[in-house]
């Protein structure tokens, strides 16, 4: 496969819940992450005692984390509004020539900061809320 442009990678919300996806506008860094926590079945008799662990055990998530700069009011606005609601929304994540991550997610991080000769800058993090599908290009 060919290398990517990091600029293809995007995060989408839906903004009012209705199935509509924007972009989340100015962002210039995006990650995803999944993790499973195992769930360890070990005792006297585990041959050698090496570790058991159980097959589809543990809870799964996934994070998605996001810096950037904000370039509209409206997905200012929104992002802001979810945030201090604790609303948990449905999101994507596009990543080019692989898929489609998309399920609901809660914003659990917002940080601003800002340079005295720069513009003003954003992290947000996300947290799954439920059952996430991946849809592959």
């Amino acid at each position: 496969m060919a290398a990517q442009s990091g600029k293809d990678m995007l995060l989408k919300l839906d903004q009012t819940g209705s199935g509509s996806f924007l972009t989340v506008a100015g962002l210039r860094t995006r990650s995803l992450s999944f993790n499973a926590a195992s769930v360890d079945t070990t005792d006297q008799e585990s041959a050698g005692r090496w570790r058991e662990l159980l097959a589809g055990g543990g809870v799964k998530r996934a994070s998605v984390a996001g810096s950037g700069v904000f370039k509209d009011q409206s997905s200012d606005a929104n992002i802001r509004t979810l945030f201090f609601g604790g609303t948990i929304r449905n999101w994507q994540l596009i990543l080019p020539n692989f898929g489609t991550i998309q399920g609901p997610f809660q914003i659990v991080g917002l940080e601003f900061s800002a340079d005295h000769a720069g513009e003003v800058t954003f992290e947000l993090a996300l947290e799954s809320a439920g059952e996430i599908t991946f849809t592959a290009a």
